[in-house]
């Protein structure tokens, strides 16, 4: 098994190849990003990491070879800076993605492409309580959604055509992320939890009333690693996306799981302060799922959210637990 992931160096291109490494099943691995990615540690896997644009032709013609067995598409410009942003979002998350493809179908053909999208293609739902599934239409509430949606259409049409093997995976918010703040307009859902848990002052920029469907950093990697071991004949009907399970939580739900976790110290630490273009993105996004599909294919279901935060500590530690 020889793999490529692109936005290797992000949280979960990370977390994906610790686990592909500690997996064992694969024997080359290259990560690439365009700044370079760190490698996990591994006695037996081959690793390669690589700096660059993945806009750039002659970039993909040095990592997309023949021998490539499984492809990782994880880059992206998030869903805040891709709307701030537009020729940015365009040029990273169709340009970049269709580039790759384009190259992948005519070098590697029937080549395994795993895609993380998002369930920003969708627009607002028809009511509060309606819950989606693959069968409705996106209708974008953001440009980066509809640019995610674009690219989603592109490899379903190279699937169908037997150009190569897709396999497209809608991922809900991702709870809660290490590091830094991104550009994702959801960046504050973590920043509520990872900051204060370390003693730190954290904004809340929507309504506590607001919902988002979320899911933990670990059940995301072991799904990523489900869709790369489905064989072909499990997508049935033409297409080749799946919303993937995630839990529906409050921003009311989760001050108070961070309460549970941290303390009414933590809980202080995360002040309100509105802020009306973050919170018309995170408005657009529906909140709730039905995940049969998903169910039915076996990918796994999520923990509880408190269970989430638990986890978190327990892989990344706090300064204040």
């Amino acid at each position: 098994m020889n793999v490529l992931i692109t936005g290797a160096g992000g949280f979960i291109g990370q977390a994906l190849a610790t686990a592909l490494a500690a997996e064992g099943k694969a024997t080359s691995l290259i990560l690439t990003d365009v700044v370079e990615p760190a490698a996990p540690h591994s006695a037996q896997l081959t690793i390669r990491c690589v700096q660059g644009d993945l806009t750039s032709q002659k970039l993909c013609d040095s990592l997309l070879t023949r021998d490539l067995t499984h492809v990782f598409l994880l880059h992206g410009i998030m869903s805040g800076a891709a709307e701030a942003n537009l020729e940015l979002g365009i040029k990273v998350n169709m340009d970049a993605t269709r580039t790759v493809l384009d190259t992948l179908r005519t070098v590697n053909p029937g080549v395994r492409v795993i895609f993380t999208s998002t369930t920003a293609v969708y627009g607002p739902p028809p009511s509060p309580d309606f819950s989606l599934t693959e069968a409705n239409a996106p209708c974008p509430g953001s440009s980066y959604g509809a640019q995610k949606l674009i690219s989603e259409t592109l490899l379903n049409d190279y699937s169908r055509r037997g150009l190569l093997d897709g396999r497209i995976v809608r991922l809900p918010t991702v709870l809660v992320r290490p590091g830094k703040p991104t550009g994702a307009a959801s960046s504050f859902a973590s920043s509520i939890f990872r900051e204060p848990l370390n003693g730190q002052k954290s904004t809340l920029p929507v309504s506590k009333d607001l919902s988002l469907w979320i899911c933990s950093p670990r059940t995301i990697v072991k799904n990523l690693l489900h869709a790369r071991d489905l064989p072909t004949e499990a997508y049935q009907g033409g297409s080749r996306v799946v919303n993937l399970p995630g839990v529906t939580v409050s921003i009311h739900e989760m001050l108070e799981a961070l309460k549970a976790i941290g303390g009414q110290d933590a809980f202080d630490l995360v002040k309100e302060q509105r802020d009306t273009p973050t919170e018309k993105i995170v408005e657009s996004w529906p909140a709730k799922y039905d995940t049969l599909k998903a169910k039915e294919l076996g990918f796994t279901e999520d923990g509880t959210l408190e269970q989430t935060l638990k986890d978190y500590v327990e892989d990344y530690g706090t300064n204040k637990l």
